[in-house]
């Protein structure tokens, strides 16, 4: 009576264990989140100031299968600059991608947030709303590793131009390459 027993939560256990170990159907609905940094060399906009710096940004896809996520970056220009003049920017908004086979993935993107910046000479510092249209490539390295070659047009309509010289609103643009990991 024991031993038949036994046998018989044996074997049921034994089912369960087997079904534990079932991978699902990649049915392609899974989100994806992806993680990564880069290099950005930019034009301010600024007196012909051109600066560089780092970067970090975050994109997910609620659906594996969707072309359409967001995108969200924060970008700290501070190399190459005269004066102590920096910019840096947060920003978040949709991002659109593409495929062409499975190595290379173009995008597209919009995104809004804050600007700001702190002016050559210490003449004051600001923060801005700032939309940025842009886009660029991610290239597979690997099944999780990624490289990226990004070019971003900024907008910053409140932020003030240089008296005599630039009256119009600030719209640096500049171009970013990095590595990103592919979290799931």
């Amino acid at each position: 009576m024991l031993y038949r027993n036994l046998i018989l939560a044996f074997l049921f256990l034994s089912s369960v264990w087997a079904y534990a170990q079932v991978k699902p159907a990649g049915n392609g609905t899974a989100a994806v989140l992806t993680v990564g940094g880069y290099y950005s060399y930019f034009n301010a906009n600024y007196a012909g100031n051109r600066m560089s710096g780092l970067g970090a940004y975050i994109d997910w896809s609620p659906n594996r299968a969707w072309r359409l996520g967001a995108e969200a970056e924060g970008r700290w220009l501070i190399l190459g600059a005269p004066h102590d003049f920096n910019q840096y920017t947060y920003l978040i908004g949709p991002r659109y991608r593409f495929s062409v086979g499975n190595r290379i993935k173009p995008y597209a993107k919009l995104l809004l947030g804050s600007g700001e910046i702190t002016y050559p000479y210490q003449l004051g510092h600001g923060s801005y709303f700032t939309m940025a249209p842009g886009g660029g490539v991610d290239f597979v390295v690997k099944q999780r590793w990624r490289l990226r070659a990004d070019y971003e047009y900024q907008i910053w309509p409140n932020a003030p131009g240089i008296p005599g010289i630039q009256s119009s609103a600030l719209n640096p643009y500049g171009v970013s390459g990095g590595v990103s990991y592919k979290v799931f």
